[in-house]
Protein backbone atom coordinates (compact mmCIF):
# COMPACT_ATOMS: atom_id res chain seq x y z
CA UNK A 1 0.00 0.00 0.00
CA UNK A 2 1.25 3.24 -1.22
CA UNK A 3 0.74 6.43 0.76
CA UNK A 4 1.05 9.89 -0.85
CA UNK A 5 0.79 13.01 0.76
CA UNK A 6 0.63 16.53 -1.20
CA UNK A 7 1.89 20.02 0.42
CA UNK A 8 2.54 23.29 -1.12
CA UNK A 9 -1.06 24.74 -1.88
CA UNK A 10 -1.93 28.09 -1.16
CA UNK A 11 -3.54 31.30 -2.00
CA UNK A 12 -1.98 32.86 -4.88
CA UNK A 13 -2.33 36.05 -7.73
CA UNK A 14 -2.37 35.25 -11.15
CA UNK A 15 1.34 35.29 -12.63
CA UNK A 16 2.99 34.09 -9.69
CA UNK A 17 4.42 30.66 -9.09
CA UNK A 18 4.07 27.68 -6.70
CA UNK A 19 5.60 24.32 -5.75
CA UNK A 20 3.48 21.29 -5.22
CA UNK A 21 5.22 18.44 -3.72
CA UNK A 22 4.00 15.00 -3.02
CA UNK A 23 5.83 12.47 -0.86
CA UNK A 24 5.38 8.81 -0.69
CA UNK A 25 5.20 5.94 1.42
CA UNK A 26 4.77 2.39 1.87
CA UNK A 27 6.29 1.42 -1.14
CA UNK A 28 9.51 1.35 -4.23
CA UNK A 29 8.55 4.94 -5.26
CA UNK A 30 11.11 4.26 -8.43
CA UNK A 31 8.55 1.38 -9.73
CA UNK A 32 5.66 3.95 -9.92
CA UNK A 33 4.94 6.31 -12.55
CA UNK A 34 3.41 9.48 -10.96
CA UNK A 35 0.95 12.02 -11.85
CA UNK A 36 -0.86 15.18 -11.06
CA UNK A 37 -4.19 15.91 -11.49
CA UNK A 38 -6.43 18.25 -10.25
CA UNK A 39 -10.49 19.04 -9.54
CA UNK A 40 -13.04 21.53 -9.22
CA UNK A 41 -16.25 21.01 -7.96
CA UNK A 42 -18.89 19.97 -10.63
CA UNK A 43 -16.34 18.28 -12.57
CA UNK A 44 -14.35 15.56 -13.41
CA UNK A 45 -10.85 15.17 -12.14
CA UNK A 46 -8.32 16.23 -14.90
CA UNK A 47 -4.55 15.30 -16.02
CA UNK A 48 -2.18 17.81 -15.46
CA UNK A 49 1.09 16.01 -16.25
CA UNK A 50 2.55 12.55 -15.56
CA UNK A 51 6.56 10.84 -15.26
CA UNK A 52 8.01 7.82 -16.20
CA UNK A 53 9.38 5.55 -13.17
CA UNK A 54 13.31 7.61 -13.95
CA UNK A 55 12.56 10.79 -14.73
CA UNK A 56 13.35 10.67 -18.31
CA UNK A 57 9.92 11.24 -20.09
CA UNK A 58 7.11 13.71 -19.45
CA UNK A 59 3.80 14.40 -20.64
CA UNK A 60 1.63 17.25 -20.29
CA UNK A 61 -2.26 18.55 -20.69
CA UNK A 62 -2.05 21.07 -23.34
CA UNK A 63 -3.43 23.46 -21.16
CA UNK A 64 -0.44 23.85 -18.66
CA UNK A 65 2.39 22.76 -21.48
CA UNK A 66 5.45 25.76 -20.97
CA UNK A 67 4.28 26.55 -17.62
CA UNK A 68 4.04 23.49 -15.33
CA UNK A 69 7.16 21.53 -15.04
CA UNK A 70 7.07 17.68 -13.14
CA UNK A 71 10.24 16.34 -11.74
CA UNK A 72 10.90 13.87 -9.00
CA UNK A 73 13.93 12.52 -6.67
CA UNK A 74 13.58 9.01 -6.50
CA UNK A 75 16.13 9.54 -3.65
CA UNK A 76 13.35 11.41 -1.46
CA UNK A 77 10.85 9.72 -2.77
CA UNK A 78 8.83 12.86 -4.18
CA UNK A 79 7.56 14.02 -7.11
CA UNK A 80 6.99 18.09 -7.67
CA UNK A 81 4.74 20.21 -9.64
CA UNK A 82 6.29 23.46 -10.92
CA UNK A 83 3.59 26.20 -11.68
CA UNK A 84 5.01 29.23 -13.19
CA UNK A 85 2.52 32.01 -14.41
CA UNK A 86 -0.33 30.72 -12.69
CA UNK A 87 -4.04 31.93 -13.90
CA UNK A 88 -7.20 32.10 -12.07
CA UNK A 89 -8.41 29.08 -14.25
CA UNK A 90 -5.81 26.94 -12.45
CA UNK A 91 -7.98 27.22 -9.30
CA UNK A 92 -8.36 23.83 -8.29
CA UNK A 93 -7.55 20.37 -6.06
CA UNK A 94 -4.60 18.93 -7.25
CA UNK A 95 -3.78 15.19 -6.54
CA UNK A 96 -1.06 13.49 -6.48
CA UNK A 97 -1.17 9.95 -8.14
CA UNK A 98 0.70 6.81 -8.40
CA UNK A 99 0.35 4.25 -11.16
CA UNK A 100 2.18 0.69 -12.26
CA UNK A 101 0.90 1.78 -15.89
CA UNK A 102 3.50 0.32 -18.29
CA UNK A 103 2.39 2.71 -21.17
CA UNK A 104 3.13 6.48 -19.80
CA UNK A 105 0.51 8.19 -21.82
CA UNK A 106 -1.95 6.11 -20.68
CA UNK A 107 -1.51 8.05 -17.02
CA UNK A 108 -3.73 10.45 -18.55
CA UNK A 109 -6.41 8.44 -17.63
CA UNK A 110 -7.59 8.68 -13.75
CA UNK A 111 -8.92 5.56 -14.21
CA UNK A 112 -5.18 4.34 -14.15
CA UNK A 113 -4.36 5.33 -11.05
CA UNK A 114 -3.29 2.75 -8.36
CA UNK A 115 -3.17 5.77 -5.49
CA UNK A 116 -4.01 8.99 -4.85
CA UNK A 117 -3.32 11.29 -2.40
CA UNK A 118 -5.66 13.56 -0.31
CA UNK A 119 -5.16 16.44 -2.54
CA UNK A 120 -4.12 20.26 -1.76
CA UNK A 121 -6.14 23.22 -2.41
CA UNK A 122 -4.34 26.13 -5.27
CA UNK A 123 -6.53 29.27 -5.49
CA UNK A 124 -4.87 32.07 -8.26
CA UNK A 125 -6.58 35.11 -7.95
CA UNK A 126 -7.27 37.61 -10.45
Amino acid sequence: QVQLVESGGGLVQAGDSLRLSCAASGGIFSSYAMGWFRQVPGKEREFVACISRSGGTTFYADSVKGRFTISRDNAKNTVYLQMNSLKPEDTAVYYCAASTVVQLRVLANPNIVNYWGQGTQVTVSS
